[in-house]
């Protein structure tokens, strides 16, 4: 249905022969072995549960991202020693030289996209990778998958530990499920519609306590620059940025994973986050899976712009270029009039 299936079909004998042998051993070592995921596995709760309907979806997207992550691992632990080999990554432009893919952001592409068909031919993909710099496809009603094979790729390129892989379950057009595992980390994340989040099978805490009483004032907030780099653009950003220091913050960060920012908001290690000021805005599979953990974990997800304020949660737009996260309401609007100067 969609072009991603086509491409998926093409590449399905290089994706398996590429995982047959991470799996044969050629890709695990250090960090990255398999007995180190041993662990992981879906929430009781969830496989108990009798309203839960989409076990078998989360149980493959579980088994997917823990592969994809242990085929990161190769790269991270050679990376700054004499067995690296920056060649290997193969590393492709797309926009500019600030947003490029790598041989492992296709080969994890390939696997979850083939992996995911197999089982379910009838369901929809949409993938970074296959995406490229073409026309997004539409979410439709039908069952789609939204993928981001790594999310944080100049993190990873670089050896920097804070990138993840991020599988997206959508169901009658809107978030349902979403799983993100951030293999140098070593932490799996889980959420679903109305079943709440959970960070290595621990249930995260809803908006209460600390979270529920946070202002902007003692808040760690978090933003990407992503690749704008025009001079209106990086002027309007560090504006954002000037205005946050000057109302007080308690500190800023940029982590350069937008899954990663919103699973740390989830679970209270940021406070909020932010992107769409300029031409930093995100993607659907920036977004995806990690909405459906920040708003099972109690958070605010809703638009940056006032004008699209009111789509928030499950009717967040994920083909927007704007949003904001944080731990309650109170931040966000905080933040949001701050960034904005209104």
């Amino acid at each position: 249905r969609f072009m991603a299936a086509a491409a998926v079909a093409v590449t399905s004998i290089a994706a398996a022969s590429a995982f047959g042998a991470i799996k044969k051993g050629s890709r695990s070592s250090g960090r990255g072995s398999s007995s180190k995921h041993q662990h992981f596995s879906v929430p009781k709760e969830l496989l108990d549960s009798t309203t839960c309907d989409c076990k078998d979806e989360l149980v493959l997207a579980v088994k997917l991202a823990l592969e994809a992550g242990k085929n990161m691992t190769k790269h991270y632990d050679s990376k700054g020693t004499a067995d690296e080999n920056m060649g290997d990554l193969e590393i492709n432009t797309k926009m500019n030289d600030a947003d490029f893919a790598t041989a492992i952001d296709v080969e994890n592409e390939n696997y979850i996209s083939t992996e995911i068909l197999k089982k379910f031919p009838a369901h929809a993909i949409i993938g970074e990778e296959t995406t490229g710099t073409g026309t997004i496809p539409p979410l439709t009603n039908d069952p789609t998958w939204i993928i981001d094979p790594i999310d944080g790729t100049t993190n990873f390129a670089s050896g920097l530990p804070l990138s993840c892989v991020s599988i997206g379950f959508c169901r009658d057009g809107k978030p349902y499920m979403g799983v993100v595992f951030a293999p140098m980390t070593n932490e799996l994340y889980i959420g679903v519609q109305g079943h709440g989040a959970y960070r290595n099978g621990i249930r995260l805490l809803g908006c209460t306590g600390e979270k529920a009483s946070k202002t902007l004032s003692h808040s760690v907030v978090n933003f990407e620059f992503g690749y704008a780099r025009d001079e209106e653009d990086v002027e309007k950003m560090a504006l954002a940025v000037k205005r946050l220091l000057q109302h007080g913050v308690r500190t800023t960060r940029t982590l350069g994973s937008g899954v990663l920012d919103l699973c740390y908001v989830a679970c209270g290690r940021m406070d909020v986050v932010y992107t769409g000021i300029a031409a930093e805005g995100w993607k659907p599979w920036d977004y995806c899976a990690g909405l459906v953990i920040a708003v099972e974990s109690g958070c605010t997800m809703s638009h940056l712009s006032p004008s699209e304020m009111d789509k928030a949660g499950y009717d967040f737009n994920l083909y927007s270029k704007n949003m904001i996260c944080g731990v309650n309401s109170k931040v966000v609007d905080e933040c949001r009039a701050c960034v904005l100067g209104l």
